[in-house]
């Protein structure tokens, strides 16, 4: 099993990526960096940007819950197992660094 860390940064999107690795690895930031609603045939994927208003605890708790969620539902053969915050919010940023477990105990 791989333990990869996974940043939400927009990045060129590979068509064919020449690795399952590299594959799951960008389906999970590309769940990170969409808005729900944003998606017209299945406006339930990604992560809800309403939490961006909500105090610092609780946006931190709220996000980490969505991304667990929705990245088990979108890409099962990564699990998450930790997100670290970038930023304090003092500058409105927050942005989310993913640990995914990958592999044959991560599906």
């Amino acid at each position: 099993m791989q333990t990869i860390d996974v940043t939400a940064e927009l990045g060129a999107i590979e068509f064919s990526p020449d690795t399952e690795l590299k594959e799951i690895l960008q389906n999970v930031r590309c769940i990170l960096t969409t808005a729900r609603y944003s998606v017209p045939l299945d406006r339930g994927f990604g992560i809800d940007g309403q939490i961006v208003d909500a105090p610092m605890d609780y946006a931190q708790a709220r996000l980490t819950a969505e991304i667990i969620d929705a990245v088990r539902k979108y890409e099962p053969r990564a699990r998450v197992t930790r997100v670290i915050f970038d930023g304090d919010g003092a500058d409105g940023k927050l942005v989310p660094m993913v640990r995914v477990a990958i592999g044959s105990e991560g599906y």
